[in-house]
């Protein structure tokens, strides 16, 4: 929409209060924020969406994968063969050999429920969620021919443990004796203890390597399962399809969609309410520009009878009052964008100082379920929250902008 000097003339001059209209430029500045509080909220509140799926996504699939191949009974036999057929297949990028269980662990008398997981040393080194986790002790003290294991950080605090201590596990399928099943116990070296950032990893995760891991669970040989990472996570269906064949008769494979449908799923569905939600908010604010511009024609009747006697178009008046709608809707939507990106920079330090204000925890982790509130921007996001805050706005112009463009000349200025 070109606007020629005139027209642009008129449209800064009505951005402005005049005398006797500053009600009118109050209304217009309420506009403005209501704008921007509403894009703000949506920014914020999608980047934060985002933030939930991406952070789970890489810490929940990094310690458990894109897919695993599962054994039947829990047993996974000749699978040295099975994983070099993995590593093999094409769009692959990573396979691992592990053991996973539910066990216990004790430290001085307390006990806790515990995942112990069974990896070899190479790949618990070169795992991507565990690299550079490390909050004491060193993961490279892991040795298979030595009983030393790594631990979440909160559960070495729910036992009160600390490196070079010693937990022991407890296997409840130990050895049978005439008296019954006696649990198998075993006295291991905390080398490290590692937080990763998801709450309930971090309270029950046991690392350890899998020849020690086969001793505690009595397996021999044998694993539980193969941990795949593949090129594209939402194909993982299709790049494994070759597998399904080899794998007949002697296990399954599942996807981490199927693992964690009902988190995903959840996420998604809130994230779309929440958009259409949060859209409604901005609607409501460009009903401020609205009745701004209702009243600016109202108070502007006479100025628009003369300007139209003076020989502006129907056209150039529609464009004036567009133009100043929609410039106060796009002022809007940009202090928006600033406002949202100074609250995600510092959204961390906002949730603490309400907390502090409250005395309320606003962010436990055993509900939150990760230990700091996330967020990631998708810029085309953004865009589209831009678009239809300025849509809504052009929207709002139009009636007030036709209403000035049909104003009669000769009707307003009969008695002038």
């Amino acid at each position: 929409m070109i606007l020629s000097r005139y027209e642009r003339m008129v449209a800064r001059r009505y951005l402005l209060p005049g005398k006797g209209e500053g009600f009118i430029f109050l209304v217009a500045s309420i506009s403005l924020v209501a704008v921007a509080l509403g894009v703000a909220a949506l920014i914020i509140v999608m980047s934060v969406m985002n933030g939930f799926r991406a952070e789970l996504f890489d810490k929940i699939v990094g310690l458990n994968g894109h897919a695993v191949i599962q054994g039947y009974g829990g047993r996974l036999q000749d699978w040295r063969q099975i994983l070099t057929d993995v590593k093999q297949t094409d769009g692959v990028t990573e396979a691992t050999a592990l053991i996973e269980q539910p066990l216990l662990t004790t430290f001085n008398g307390r006990v806790e429920a515990i995942l112990a997981r069974g990896m070899s040393v190479n790949d618990i080194l070169k795992n991507d969620t565990l690299k550079g986790k490390t909050v004491a002790g060193d993961l490279r003290r892991l040795n298979a021919n030595e009983d030393k294991v790594a631990i979440g950080s909160r559960l070495a605090q729910n036992l009160g443990v600390q490196v070079g201590q010693s937990v022991t596990i407890i296997n409840p399928a130990g050895r049978t004796t005439p008296f019954g099943t006696v649990p198998r116990e075993i006295s291991y070296e905390v080398a490290a203890i590692f937080e990763v950032g998801v709450y309930d990893y971090d309270k029950a995760f046991v690392v350890m390597p899998i020849e020690r891991a086969q001793v505690l669970m009595l397996m021999g040989d044998e694993i539980g399962m193969i941990e795949i990472k593949t090129e594209n996570p939402d194909k993982v269906n299709e790049i494994l399809m070759p597998l399904l064949p080899k794998l007949e008769n002697r296990g399954q494979i599942v996807d981490w969609k199927s693992m964690n449908a009902s988190l995903f799923e959840a996420l998604a569905v809130e994230r779309v309410a929440m958009f259409v939600v949060l859209s409604i908010i901005v609607l409501v604010a460009v009903f401020n520009i609205l009745s701004s511009l209702i009243m600016l024609v109202r108070a502007k009747t006479r100025d628009i009878a003369i300007l139209r006697t003076m020989g502006a178009s129907r056209k150039s008046l529609l464009k004036i009052f567009m133009t100043v709608g929609l410039l106060i809707g796009a002022s809007g939507i940009v202090l928006g964008m600033i406002l949202g990106a100074i609250f995600l920079y510092f959204r961390q330090s906002v949730v603490n100082f309400i907390q502090f204000v409250t005395g309320q925890n606003l962010w436990d982790p055993s509900i939150r379920f990760l230990t700091e509130l996330p967020s990631r921007t998708d810029p085309f996001e953004v865009l589209a929250i831009c678009g239809l805050a300025l849509l809504f706005s052009f929207l709002a112009t139009l009636y007030p902008a036709l209403k000035a463009a049909s104003t009669d000349p000769v009707q307003v200025l009969r008695y002038e």
